[in-house]
């Protein structure tokens, strides 16, 4: 059998890991934090230095996370759109990729005490609600898969937001059913219609029952300190705050916390307070998840969800229909996860109501009637390489086929069952043998009609924007590994917020027409308390043993980026398991992939892709326009995550995180 990533050794010298690169980092910028701001003010000691957990290790040594320090990753830059120079980082034992440098070191921290893998995800969810408010938060949802090293059980939850129980099939539609048939003011995203009832905070709260060591309480305190002492605003937020400051201006705490008395945007390095936030994790750290779904709490949320005009009353704003019974009454679920072979691999990835672990199925199950290995990318360095026209339009064709089928069946199979025997239905290896066989190897097929699973009347949903996403990846000392996408789905979700956090617009992934043209329902039309269809795809890769059944644990990653996280996912995919790729190539790699449509993505921000006069200089765009495809070569933020277990003698940890954003891998970490 081919195991070509269970042997894999780290070659090269990974030096020092260079925190410009090597660990994910910001600059070097001594800027230094205030006292209260700072992890520590203190130089790097003999100690730390010879115990680096859960520090940067630069070229003068060790430097801790937050303090300011000349290396130090958090030190606030400029979002560049791609860090190049990233190696991957080494680690004995454990170890956390976050998007943010502040959400690693307190993901980290926990495991370095002997937490588990849900317990840190749990303190990087508090962290990023804090540092990352674009992307997630208390106020949004998520999905996680959780493998337990002991029983060697692969679980997924779901913390994915429901619609309010009066939410109407015209929810998004129009602001009344009979009495007002107008789009939602000033936008559907904008109002409070777009709002569904959080889910990360009691999904959090049911795998850290299950799997948590650590007492719940004490998983806040870095969230708590930072939020009560401060943080320098980093590149991203900045940016973020920057493009969403006419619509944040429009509620009054969002205002006040990410906008100066003037209206202007706060600045990149700004310090940062949020005293409602930390009384916000005050009170989960006491009260658990109830805190946030009944009480002050609650009663807070759902009045800003039926807000009806902005803070200086020039703007109607359109209230949302959620109760305080919505909040009550919401439950995270436990769901079967969608694990299926690829070559020598098991995959497993989270199922309905994300449409993202059947769609990368589907890609790789095409894929898998096709021999990569013939087509690796070359110029191959830390940052991935050039890949290969033939991959991209196999790679592209076959997502082409898996979005198409996505695209028609899937949505909350609690209100809308999938086709035949479901997943295993949509997965079968004959039904995507003949998918394959669709695949024109000298053209594009542009766009792909969805396959004939069964007598399902649904019409065809496009896909919706999912923006304000980011990922982690986590495994603690006992082998236990957790890979979570979070969302509030756009940047800042709704622009609306109550005691700190941001709330989600995740109800806009609901199709806001209930049928097609043909008058079709659609299956991920909005109905009372259903879930939104996701492409959030966090993934869990194991060997497949000799018998065929699931082996030792390989590789876990996953990414943000709206309907393209599949693309994301796919690619990293690849690039780990055909092409033998380290953590840090396969998630720097070139973005590339395609949703049901004429066009293919290739990532502009990628050093190896020339964007000059629209891609016409390069080679690989060039080539793939001669073969028909409608080449977009703009720039993709993704933000991967992965961590991959090498079959050395030590079953070494191997980390990458995304050099399109600002994550940071840190564990007990060596240069090997």
């Amino acid at each position: 059998m081919h195991f070509p990533l269970h042997n894999r050794v780290l070659t090269g010298s990974l030096l020092m890991l260079l925190l410009l690169g090597g660990c994910g980092g910001g600059g070097g910028s001594a800027g230094g934090f205030p006292a209260a701001v700072a992890q520590s003010t203190k130089p790097a000691t003999a100690a730390s230095q010879s115990d680096p957990s859960c520090t940067a290790i630069t070229a003068s040594g060790s430097v801790v996370v937050g303090s300011g320090l000349p290396g130090d990753p958090a030190a606030p830059e400029l979002a560049s759109g791609y860090r190049t120079g990233m190696q991957a980082v080494s680690a004995k034992s454990f170890m956390v990729v976050a998007a943010n440098p502040l959400a690693s070191k307190a993901g980290c921290d926990v495991l370095k005490s002997g937490g588990t893998a849900a317990d840190a995800a749990v303190a990087v969810q508090a962290v990023l609600g804090l540092v990352e408010p674009q992307s997630s938060g208390l106020g949004g949802g998520a999905f996680l898969l959780h493998y337990d090293a002991r029983t060697q059980v692969v679980q997924t939850y779901d913390g994915r937001e429901t619609a309010p129980a009066a939410a109407t099939e015209n929810h998004l539609r129009w602001i009344d059913d009979v009495a007002d048939r107008t789009t939602p003011r000033p936008s559907a995203r904008a109002s409070g219609r777009s709002i569904g009832t959080p889910g990360a905070v009691r999904m959090l709260e049911l795998v850290h029952q299950e799997h948590g060591r650590k007492p719940w309480k004490n998983l806040f305190d870095a969230g708590i300190d930072l939020a009560d002492n401060g943080f320098k605003i980093p590149g991203r937020m900045a940016d973020a705050i920057a493009g969403a400051r006419t619509n944040l201006i429009r509620d009054a705490e969002a205002a006040a916390t990410y906008l100066n008395p003037d209206g202007s945007a706060k600045a990149l390095g700004t310090v940062l307070t949020i005293p409602a936030y930390a009384q916000t994790l005050r009170a989960l750290a006491q009260g658990g998840a109830d805190a946030l779904y009944t009480g002050p709490i609650a009663q807070d949320i759902v009045a800003k969800i039926n807000m009806t005009t902005s803070a200086d009353g020039s703007t109607p704003i359109t209230p949302g229909k959620t109760t305080l019974a919505d909040l009550a009454n919401y439950r995270a679920k436990k769901r079967d996860a969608v694990c299926t072979t690829y070559r020598s691999y098991w995959v497993c990835g989270m199922g309905p109501p994300s449409s993202g672990g059947i769609a990368v199925a589907q890609s790789l199950g095409i894929l898998e009637n096709f021999d990569l290995s013939q087509y690796p990318p070359t110029n191959v360095d830390n940052d991935g390489g050039r890949p290969q026209t033939m991959a991209v339009h196999l790679v592209s064709e076959a997502q082409r086929l898996a979005y198409a089928d996505r695209d028609k069946y899937v949505a909350d199979t609690d209100y809308q069952p999938l086709p035949g025997n479901g997943v295993p239905t949509m997965v079968d290896r004959d039904y995507l043998r003949g998918r394959a066989g669709l695949i024109n190897l000298a053209t594009s097929m542009h766009t792909s009609q969805p396959g004939n699973l069964g007598p399902i009347p649904a019409g065809i949903m496009p896909p919706s924007p999912e923006n304000g996403t980011t990922h982690m990846t986590i495994v603690d000392r006992d082998g236990n590994v957790v890979s979570m996408t979070t969302t509030v789905e756009s940047g800042f979700g709704s622009y609306h917020m109550a005691r700190g956090f941001m709330l989600n617009n995740q109800l806009t992934d609901f199709s806001a027409a209930p049928t097609d043209a043909s008058g079709l329902p659609i299956a991920n039309r909005v109905q009372s308390g259903k879930r939104p269809r996701s492409s959030m795809a966090p993934t869990l890769v194991f060997s497949k043993a000799a018998d065929g059944s699931r082996g030792d644990f390989v590789m876990a990653t996953g990414s943000p980026g709206g309907s393209a996280i599949i693309q994301y996912v796919t690619k990293t995919l690849v690039s780990a398991l055909d092409w033998n790729f380290d953590a840090q190539q396969a998630s720097a790699m070139v973005n590339f992939g395609a949703s049901n449509s004429p066009t293919t993505s290739i990532g502009g921000e990628h050093p190896k892709i020339d964007t000059t006069n629209n891609g016409a200089n390069d080679p690989l765009v060039t080539a793939l326009r001669a073969m028909g495809h409608t080449v977009n070569v703009g720039a993709q933020s993704s933000g991967v995550a992965t961590i991959i277990r090498l079959q050395d003698k030590k079953g070494t940890l191997q980390g990458g995180a995304d050099p399109r954003r600002e994550g940071l891998v840190l564990g007990d970490t060596f240069t090997p």
